[in-house]
């Protein structure tokens, strides 16, 4: 291909108006199509001629013209655009979903473009990115699990960089930071969740929280049912979706798409449910927007926060101001009563979540029981044999 000089552009985006290198590539099947590459803020490069100088100080134009760019001069904020073609286009070894792509780029552009992207990406420190890193945990008030997700895109980058040959080096590799929620779910019990259901005047809030409970679903893959997806005949429901953004998505998981039991109670509610709704066809929605005429289905969040947590309240569940509460409650409550109270297997309480790691089924949706922890003390204590007050 013949030498390029390429030529400038000012596009806007989340940070400002940003001059990017128009040039030419080759596609897969010959055709040359175009790309760009960043090269700064129209606020730090207001003339054209500041913009050139600053292709020729990135040394831009010698990786445009070379079959293998010359690594260790690319600025961080080239770097994360380049990652965010190049793990999320049709070359990525693994496929993300539309609300990964979506985070990542939230990320990308809002915080690590705007704390990085004008150093040299290899000149950064790793010390300097850690102290960065605490202070959006300190000073920001970020959880540290969303800390961690920064830190883990940062080297995603870097490692998409050096697959690239764009960097030689991983600067974020050496980082460390805590990735341990505080947060600890709300369980409720079976009579909490019934005195819930007493709660909820309305018919179609009754039946997704009935629905919710016994099947543990997620929020978004309860709401994206169909009546074509309940599997009657077969006992069982199709879990092949999820709405997201206003439209199906995939599943958050490959292990996520399968199917959940259909137990003959839960089936007689909703072929109660169905006869009683007005968007019974197949390819209905189950729990439809009446608001939207059943064109788009009823909104979790909405529902959640304005009158799921008030019928919880109603039931006596304690819900601490500011502590989060809606129907994925109802999915660690089933798991932590079939463990703990019910005593069924955990691989089996695993297919029932669709969890890919059974660690996830008992470490972040199972809570220790205190009948449980006392009974076996007790237990411990009786093989002692201290039947005395007086040990």
């Amino acid at each position: 291909m013949a030498y390029q000089r390429g030529s400038l552009k000012k596009v806007p985006r989340k940070e400002g108006d940003t001059w990017v290198l128009r040039y030419r590539v080759a596609s897969a099947d010959g055709r040359r199509v175009e790309n760009t590459l960043p090269v700064g803020l129209v606020r730090d490069f207001p003339s054209e001629k500041a913009a050139w100088r600053e292709v020729d100080r990135l040394g831009l134009l010698n990786r445009v013209n070379s079959d293998a760019p010359a690594a260790g001069r690319i600025r961080f904020d080239a770097l994360g655009e380049h990652y965010l073609k190049a793990d999320f286009g049709p070359d990525a070894a693994r496929p993300k979903s539309e609300n990964t792509a979506l985070t990542v780029q939230h990320i990308v552009r809002d915080y690590l473009i705007p704390r990085f992207g004008a150093e040299i990406a290899e000149d950064i420190k790793p010390l300097e990115i850690q102290r960065w890193l605490k202070s959006l945990h300190t000073d920001r008030k970020l959880a540290w699990t969303s800390v961690s997700k920064v830190r883990g895109v940062m080297l995603r980058a870097y490692k998409t960089g050096i697959l690239h040959e764009l960097v030689t080096k991983n600067p974020a590799q050496p980082v460390e930071t805590r990735s341990k929620s505080d947060y600890r779910a709300i369980v409720i019990t079976p009579q909490q969740t019934r005195a819930i259901l007493r709660a909820l005047a309305c018919p179609l809030h009754r039946i997704l929280v009935y629905t919710c409970a016994a099947t543990a679903l997620r929020a978004s893959e309860l709401v994206a049912l169909r009546w074509a997806d309940l599997r009657f005949d077969e006992e069982r429901i199709r879990v092949c979706k999820r709405w997201s953004r206003g439209k199906d998505g995939a599943t958050k998981t490959e292990c996520s798409d399968g199917y959940v039991p259909l137990h003959p109670r839960l089936a007689r509610h909703l072929r109660a449910w169905r006869d009683r709704t007005p968007y019974g066809r197949g390819t209905d929605f189950v729990f439809p927007s009446f608001k939207e005429g059943g064109r788009v289905p009823l909104s979790a969040g909405i529902f959640a926060g304005d009158h799921l947590r008030l019928a919880a309240k109603t039931a006596g569940v304690p819900i601490p101001e500011g502590h989060r509460f809606g129907l994925h409650n109802l999915r660690h409550s089933l798991s932590n009563w079939m463990v703990n109270k019910a005593k069924v297997e955990p691989k089996t309480v695993q297919g029932i979540l669709r969890h890919s790691r059974i660690q996830t089924t008992l470490d972040l949706y199972t809570q220790d029981d205190s009948d449980e922890t006392r009974a076996a003390q007790g237990a411990y204590l009786k093989a002692m044999g201290t039947r005395s007050a007086a040990a």
